[in-house]
């Protein structure tokens, strides 16, 4: 498991590693350091971990400004002298707020609430546990029903390119081109669709395997779509980090 912790402070560095170290909870295979916002911003922009410890008080700044320039998806643990900023970090993806100075049993109790959650809860649907919900289904979604002017249109799914999600809205893109509104979410239409077909690649856009015509790696944390029609609107289409090697063995099958 690789973790990032995110700290100025020298000895807490040195304390909360120690801790780490010589605990059983977690298997602890990389643990990588960033001393500022800036470190930790360049960090997360080319890759990511497992588990972040976030101190708030970094020397360049608070470090829920990280979140300002990155999307993180990671849970985290923050460590802090300060108690006021309890409310404002459970926005975010927090499995726990220990108070400096902390104890060894403290950290304990953190990481097995982490286990705990990581072990039944996973925020993004893979395509394995897509393929569980719909096993025995014949209920999933073939066709789309959407407005073209004040008709209804119904679309084939192997018709259908990608969905993608822009403000407010759910589109419908089809292969010749043509986009529409489509009522409904990325996060509930995902459910409804042949996994065979359909992947969820980012928070934004759900696929066609058909749709994808070349596939770009800029690295193992990066790894770039482009698809026809290519995307009016967010025309860069990323693979979420946790899902890389789910989405490439898809595109394989």
């Amino acid at each position: 498991m690789k973790i990032a912790i995110i700290e100025d402070e020298l000895l807490a560095v040195n304390y909360l590693k120690n801790l780490l170290d010589n605990q059983n909870i977690v298997p602890v295979t990389e643990t990588v350091i960033l001393r500022s916002k800036k470190q930790a911003i360049d960090f997360f922009t080319k890759d990511s971990a497992d588990l972040i410890f976030m101190d708030i008080h970094l020397g360049d700044g608070m470090s829920l400004e990280i979140f300002e320039q990155v999307d993180l998806f990671t849970p985290i643990i923050f460590i802090t002298a300060f108690d006021e900023y309890a409310i404002r970090v459970f926005r975010h993806f927090t499995i726990d707020y220990l108070l400096k100075p902390f104890e060894e049993q403290d950290l304990h109790k953190a990481l097995q609430k982490f286990i705990s959650i990581r072990n039944n809860f996973d925020p993004e649907p893979t395509l394995k546990s897509i393929s569980t919900l719909h096993q025995g289904d014949s209920e999933m979604m073939k066709r789309f029903m959407v407005r073209e002017g004040n008709k209804l249109k119904s679309v084939d799914e192997h018709h259908t390119a990608y969905f993608f999600a822009s403000g407010k809205y759910l589109f419908l893109t089809t292969k010749d081109h043509q986009t529409y509104i489509y009522d409904d979410t990325i996060k509930d239409i995902i459910q409804k669709l042949n996994p065979n077909v359909f992947f969820k690649v980012n928070r934004k856009f759900i696929i066609n395997k058909e749709a994808v015509t070349e596939i770009i790696k800029h690295s193992s944390q990066k790894v770039e779509l482009k698809l026809s029609p290519e995307p009016e609107v967010d025309a860069d289409v990323f693979i979420s980090k946790r899902q890389i090697t789910e989405c490439l063995n898809w595109l394989k099958s």
